[in-house]
């Protein structure tokens, strides 16, 4: 089969991306929008379009239907920010890399049924979306990697449902397993008082004040180890092992009800005693 001639096909996009203003142009005078702020939602599903005109103008843009089309690449929502639902299911796109990322407050997100083969970039360009909750993968080559469900599911925790499936607790847990294993193993062996030889050092923290109060406190701060900071690769870790190593607290209150008086102070006759110290230890 002969190939395109370039020549042909810049002007065929030329020409649906007129075809797609023309059909804006309509729904706004259906809808009677009288300014681009006035444009929330705008339907362009199943019309055969390889090119879209730039959106960019319709600022206050929410809704947005690109489905069943033949669309290639997605460059036209430069200035959507407020876009909630994006329907970009059943077009031809193999990237969307630096096209969507800057829409934040997505809420669903479909992209099923296209060529999307790179895992990685794609969840990449998705991992800002903290407000996404729906999103579709399914039917992009992507789709048939190793542990694809799980990493989605890590990396962007925000969802919750994928694939039109619900995020379950345990899928979480495993998800979390498999990709933070270091991590898991600091909180493994801190919850139970064991070392790990590939996180842990070999040092034992010293035991904390509160600890010399109770010998029960005493034996369980004996049990936790200090993790040397050159073992934890990032801010995150030094985090939780922080929390673990304070744990145990203890506050020291002056009880009032000792000390005397002002008047009583005055008299001679009073005995002095020294003011009391109340200690709270607790986990």
């Amino acid at each position: 089969m002969m190939r395109q001639p370039a020549r042909s096909r810049r002007l065929l996009a030329t020409n649906e991306a007129k075809m797609a203003a023309e059909m804006i142009e309509e729904q706004m005078q259906q809808r009677a929008y009288k300014t681009d702020s006035d444009v929330s939602e705008l339907y362009l599903g199943r019309k055969g379009l390889r090119e879209v005109a730039d959106l960019s103008r319709f600022r206050m843009l929410k809704y947005l239907w690109l489905n069943h089309n033949k669309i290639s690449r997605i460059n036209v929502l430069g200035n959507n920010f407020r876009l909630s639902e994006l329907y970009l299911n059943n077009n031809e796109l193999c990237d969307i890399t630096g096209s969507l990322k800057h829409l934040t407050s997505l809420h669903t997100l479909m992209l099923n049924g296209n060529h999307l083969t790179k895992l990685q970039a794609t969840v990449k360009e998705l991992k800002g979306m903290s407000n996404l909750r729906i999103l579709n993968l399914f039917h992009n080559p992507l789709e048939q990697d190793v542990g694809y469900r799980p990493y989605v599911i890590h990396h962007l925790p925000s969802v919750q449902i994928l694939d039109r499936e619900h995020v379950k607790h345990k899928e979480r847990e495993d998800a979390f397993k498999l990709f933070n294993l270091e991590r898991t193993a600091v909180m493994q062996s801190l919850g139970f008082g064991r070392r790990t030889h590939s996180v842990l050092s070999s040092r034992h923290s010293a035991q904390s004040s509160a600890a010399r109060h109770s010998s029960q406190l005493s034996r369980d701060r004996a049990m936790t180890c200090k993790a040397s900071s050159k073992d934890l690769h990032n801010l995150e870790d030094k985090v939780l092992l922080r929390s673990y190593q304070r744990s145990i607290m203890q506050f020291t209150l002056l009880d009032w009800r000792t000390v005397p008086p002002l008047k009583h102070q005055r008299s001679k006759d009073q005995p002095k005693e020294l003011p009391q110290l109340i200690t709270v230890v607790f986990r």
